[in-house]
């Protein structure tokens, strides 16, 4: 892939630069395992202008870092979400910014997300069903406090994003990454944009596809899927391509570089039309970005 090519150049949705030293051993243990880029990853996490630096060597125009609350399974606590709003102000333009909530954990609902979209301005919100042990409906089953984030996240036209699928980091209920348990929110809150991450992988893939066809308002990240899987996994992947976009899960076991990813889906039998979407297009509309930024 040419860097000088128009329009080759990606939004990485998914990545997973944050603060590690918030991780339980056994999670760290997990997510490094086998990495040889361990000085990059800790360069990056420090330095909102180092991680810049490595997305201009991998064509990367920006990056939505991925940052919830998981305490018992992964370690992060709600100070994830000014770690990431602090982050996403120094990285000028390069990072959108996620954090997270602990439904179970907060006193004060409302006034938590007005200072998570308020006060720190935070692009976007991420619920990880198994490392939270926590169902995307289970406002329909007496979480009040569930029901307050999505209406108020709708309020303010900030996108959710849910995990799906299955994870392997120790403890996680994987059962809850089943992408039907968010039907019902997608029913519920039309207005909210809601991202399936991952597109329910290994197990729950043709489910992702049946929400995506179904409501509107419901969009994927390919990210965790090895591109040279991704029709394998979504044969029909042209039909829902404007509501797809590019994710990688850097720096997640096995997956090596954003680039090879990028390079990888770009050698794809998809339309240009679907590429663009895929890469940039849909990441647009789904986080209200400007063409120029």
């Amino acid at each position: 892939m040419s860097d000088d090519l128009p329009g080759q150049g990606a939004i990485d949705v998914h990545v997973h630069i944050q603060p590690w030293e918030m991780m339980k051993p056994w999670a760290h243990e997990t997510i490094t395992r086998g990495r040889n880029d361990h000085e990059l990853i800790k360069a990056c996490m420090a330095s909102p202008h180092a991680l810049a630096e490595h997305l201009d060597r991998e064509g990367i125009e920006k990056v939505a870092l991925i940052n919830y609350v998981a305490p018992d399974i992964m370690g992060f606590l709600p100070d994830v979400n000014d770690w990431a709003a602090r982050y996403r102000d120094e990285a000028k333009g390069r990072v959108i910014g996620f954090g997270g909530i602990d439904p179970a954990a907060t006193p004060d609902m409302r006034s938590e997300m007005k200072r998570l979209f308020e006060d720190l301005r935070l692009d976007a919100l991420k619920i990880h069903p198994p490392h939270q042990d926590l169902a995307p409906n289970a406002y329909r089953h007496g979480n009040k406090d569930l029901e307050i984030v999505y209406r108020m996240l709708s309020d303010y036209g900030r996108p959710i994003m849910f995990h799906t699928g299955t994870s392997i980091f120790p403890g996680a209920r994987s059962l809850l990454g089943d992408p039907m348990l968010v039907d019902d929110v997608a029913v519920d809150f039309p207005d909210l944009k809601i991202i399936l991450a991952h597109g329910g992988r290994p197990l729950w893939m043709a489910e992702a596809f049946f929400l995506l066809r179904r409501h509107p308002n419901v969009f994927m990240d390919i990210s965790g899927i090895p591109p040279k899987k991704l029709l394998e996994y979504f044969p029909r992947l042209e039909e829902i391509g404007d509501k797809v976009m590019f994710g990688t899960d850097w720096p997640s076991p096995g997956v090596k570089s954003m680039r090879k990813n990028l390079d990888d889906f770009n050698d794809l039998n998809l339309s240009e039309r679907v590429k663009q979407n895929v890469r940039r297009g849909t990441a647009h509309r789904v986080f209200g970005l400007k063409e120029n930024e």
